[in-house]
């Protein structure tokens, strides 16, 4: 697909609007924003180019304003953006026009195209060969740079200040005692102090790490300069962490740090899906994994999700290393929603899966489960109250790459869900769009958590990564295990209860805790068969609600 373009104006109507503000000392800005809607096509074409306005011919346009106040011309900067989104799809990107390319040269690729693409690339992981570019509105914005400060004024050197206070503090080599408290209005021109030091100002604190220097400048402010010699080996080493001993403060640290990546995974899928389901009611689960597939993280977000994704993505793990099928490569997605077979809740929700892979191997995995409006059945939703097969409730997917080499499969995912349309009395999901859309911001989460991981195993090392994933397992290991000694002593190792559904099946449960191991059986003998309807409980279903109510009986910190 080439990058040469031409503006096709598809919709007429405008809404223009004009905006004059000052924004602060060193910027003021006059921006107009054009709400249109136009094609990128092939090839350019210099006239439609020339008149569009964010074109060289309509930049006075811009600045006259602000040289109507006072400015000078050659102060104007003038910047411009293009809204930009594949057609078909709702998520729409503002590029700033790259500095390196003319956009009015019929001869050099488009700029805007390129910028857009790899920022969606970046963003979902994938990117939509063959389809067009649509532009959502554009923005021309002329505005005046303040100026840089300058230079600060050299300043003698003083001896090193009088600390106010000490205390002891935790820093990346171990805890430190007798750390020098400083405030900041105690500081002056040509003091020089190095770290490890806490420096307390009005409205903030600032933490010299050890190895670290700081000096007061001129302008009262801190220049702080860093002994590189201090980061040790950047080197990241592949190995499962055996190497790497546990400390309490560092478990904490990582256990937020991984809890913040399953979050910020939910944060974007928010962001990027259009459906009710997941933009609005948050309907949807994201966590880390190991590379075997065990869970690490949980984002508290639906707990019937909780310890059900871990099968989910051992179960693919296992399939696609099976024997005769092609594995699992670097650009790979997948998906799936099978309820017995693939670890699944129920069909509407489909589990995204991306392994996560360093110097070509898996390292990781993560993964999030979204419940999608309608994947087709025998009525809207595909929760029908008067199902008794699977396949009256939609499109079944056991194991699909959802993402191959990198190409969002459109046209596979697109067969599968209208797929329950061939059996009678049944129908293909009647939302399609809403599908397709909501899976690509299952991509994309998954993409924000890679990224965070790969930012956390460069700051890291992949060792020590691997090794406090361990270690939170173990510790989540310990808290339950000592949750039910706790419960054997106060109410005895063994537990009984039984319960009824609406059509009078039981539901039986026996426990029998081991009050030195902490171990526990969980038994349902007695509990009613299988009946003729959709009241039954996939095996994933029922390990998560077991995980579920032992996490809600354990009173420590952990990231599920």
């Amino acid at each position: 697909m080439t990058s040469m373009i031409r503006l096709v104006r598809i919709r007429t109507r405008r809404k223009t609007r004009s905006v004059k503000r000052y924004t602060n000392k060193k910027t003021t800005e006059f921006q107009q924003q054009d709400s249109d809607h136009a094609f990128l096509e092939s090839p350019v074409k210099p006239s439609l180019i020339s008149n569009h306005p964010t074109s060289t011919k309509s930049v006075p346009n811009y600045k006259n304003s602000l040289v109507e106040q006072g400015y000078a011309e050659k102060d104007v900067v003038v910047e411009r953006y293009v809204n930009l989104r594949y057609q078909g799809t709702d998520n729409s990107v503002m590029i700033q026009e790259p500095t390196t390319t003319d956009l009015t040269s019929s001869s050099s690729n488009l700029p805007y195209a390129d910028a857009f693409r790899e920022h969606y690339k970046r963003e979902f992981g994938f990117d939509l060969q063959g389809r067009d570019l649509l532009i959502d509105d554009y923005r021309v914005r002329a505005i005046v740079p303040g100026k840089s400060p300058g230079a600060c004024m050299p300043v003698p050197a003083l001896p090193p200040p009088t600390a106010d206070s000490h205390t002891e503090a935790y820093f990346e080599t171990g805890w430190e005692k007798n750390v020098p408290v400083f405030r900041a209005e105690s500081l002056k021109p040509g003091h020089v102090f190095d770290g490890p030091a806490i420096v307390v100002q009005s409205i903030s604190t600032i933490v010299l790490e050890v190895g670290c220097t700081a000096r007061v400048t001129s302008e009262g402010d801190l220049d702080i300069f860093v002994d590189r010699s201090m980061n040790g080996d950047d080197t990241v080493k592949d190995g499962d962490g055996a190497g790497v001993k546990e400390d309490p403060v560092q478990l904490s640290i990582f256990s937020h740090r991984f809890m913040g990546i399953a979050e910020q995974m939910g944060r974007t899928l928010q962001r990027t899906a259009i459906s009710v389901n997941m933009k609005e009611r948050l309907d949807f689960s994201c966590a880390l994994f190991t590379a075997q597939g065990g869970l690490v993280a949980n984002a508290p977000h639906i707990p019937v999700h909780l310890g059900a994704m871990q099968d989910a993505v051992r179960f693919q793990v296992e399939y696609w290393n099976a024997e005769g099928k092609e594995g699992i490569q670097q650009g790979d997605v997948f998906c799936s929603n099978h309820p017995h077979l693939a670890g699944g809740s129920h069909l509407p929700d489909i589990t995204v899966i991306t392994p996560v892979f360093h110097e070509g191997g898996i390292v990781f995995f993560v993964a999030s489960r979204g419940h999608h409006s309608d994947i087709g059945g025998i009525t809207p939703g595909s929760m029908p109250p008067n199902s008794k097969t699977l396949l009256e409730e939609g499109a079944a997917i056991v194991a699909f790459k959802l993402v191959r080499d990198g190409q969002f499969q459109e046209e596979g995912i697109t067969q599968i869900l209208l797929q329950p349309q061939t059996i009678p009395g049944n129908s293909g999901t009647r939302n399609l769009k809403d599908n397709l859309s909501d899976l690509r911001a299952q991509v994309a989460a998954n993409q924000s958590g890679i990224r965070l991981l790969n930012e956390l195993v460069s700051e890291s090392g992949l060792d020590e990564v691997q090794a406090y994933m361990n270690f939170i397992q173990h510790n989540a290991e310990l808290a339950v295990r000592s949750m039910l000694k706790d419960f054997a002593q106060t109410h005895g190792t063994r537990a009984h209860a039984v319960d009824y559904m609406d059509d009078g099946s039981p539901i039986h449960l026996t426990i029998d805790i081991d009050p030195q191991t902490g171990s526990a059986t969980f038994d349902f003998t007695g509990t009613g068969p299988q009946m003729l309807g959709n009241q039954n409980a996939p095996p994933a279903i029922t390990y998560s609600a077991v995980i579920y109510a032992l996490r809600s009986l354990v009173g420590r910190d952990i990231p599920l």
